[in-house]
């Protein structure tokens, strides 16, 4: 990962706040169904989440694909760490994997 403008904005983004979420769309009105599946889930959690709408900025839908050396949106960060797109998350919330990782952030 290069030190490029948009890779030192989405570390910014991603350690300023405890989860963060990278989707098309928003929670409100997402734009593609994974990303509503995400958002989905971490309303149910019930824990705050800020959220970044990759369809209004190319230069960060394209930047957190290098950023994580993921290929897909949405994408879920958890205190900086890279968690994973919609099936991990999705398994994650099944095991109740996902909601044990997001109480340590509390």
């Amino acid at each position: 990962m290069s030190d490029s403008p948009v890779s030192e904005r989405i570390k910014e983004y991603v350690t300023r706040d405890d989860v963060v979420l990278f989707m098309k769309g928003t929670p409100i009105f997402p734009q593609c169904g994974f990303s509503s599946v995400v958002a989905q889930v971490l309303q149910h959690i019930g824990k705050d989440f800020e959220s970044y709408n990759v369809l209004e900025d190319p230069e960060l839908r394209e930047g957190i694909k290098e950023y994580s050396d993921w290929p897909t949106i949405p994408q879920l960060y958890v205190r900086g760490e890279f968690v994973g797109g919609c099936d991990i998350v999705r398994e994650m919330f099944e095991s109740g994997e996902l909601q044990q990782l997001i109480a340590g952030t509390e």
